[in-house]
């Protein structure tokens, strides 16, 4: 089986049946890892299909694969790619990095100019996110709307000094500025150093 068997396309009206089985794992998978994550309900990721904010995988047998949306902040100012998963039965085939990307250029053609966002626990997906641009930053880039922070609450690492303060979160805040970024983006070089940073980073 190869990424060859997969289609990852921006999820339609034809997908909604996969939102109960997407959150099932998304809540697995945090609890296996034993982090925290703002917990998803079916209809919410049914509401994400239906506004064209989100991108599925599955295999051609008609299986669901993998997953991803998009939520915009701050009056569409900040914009993340968020729940990223993959069924267990596929996972080490490239899926979770084809997603990100399909999730990624579509938030820049819905949100042209919007800063995108991303916080995560998982060194893989801090690896994709340095690969299409990305850059470790501090909270204090991110978005202040309180809607987006409220979502904590329901993370099993949450305490009151993540939402006021922002500092005891597990989670690594990246960011990527289109203003800024994307012409570094276009350089081999920006791209290799923003790998070997986050790879001396994160590899402590």
């Amino acid at each position: 089986m190869t990424i060859k068997d997969f289609n990852v396309e921006v999820a339609g009206e034809e997908h909604l049946s996969f939102a109960e089985e997407i959150c099932n794992e998304m809540a697995e998978s945090a609890k296996a890892r034993g982090t925290g994550i703002a917990k998803r309900t079916p209809e919410y990721v049914q509401t994400k299909i239906k506004e064209g904010k989100a991108v599925v995988a599955f295999h051609k047998d008609g299986r669901w694969a993998g997953f991803s949306y998009i939520e915009s902040w701050g009056h569409d100012y900040y914009v993340a790619n968020s729940g990223l998963i993959i069924s267990p039965k596929f996972r080490g085939l490239g899926l979770a990095k084809a997603i990100k990307e399909s999730t990624f250029n579509l938030s820049l053609k819905k949100f042209p100019g919007a800063k995108l966002f991303g916080l995560t626990t998982g060194l893989a997906v801090m690896k994709i996110n340095s690969g299409l641009g990305y850059r470790p930053v501090t909270y204090s880039e991110l978005t202040d709307d309180d809607a987006f922070w409220k979502g904590c609450e329901s993370c099993v690492n949450f305490n009151i000094l993540t939402v006021k303060e922002r500092k005891n979160c597990l989670c690594t805040a990246m960011i990527f500025d289109p203003n800024v970024d994307l012409p570094k983006k276009k350089s081999s070089k920006w791209g290799s150093i923003l790998n070997a940073f986050a790879l001396k980073k994160y590899n402590k």
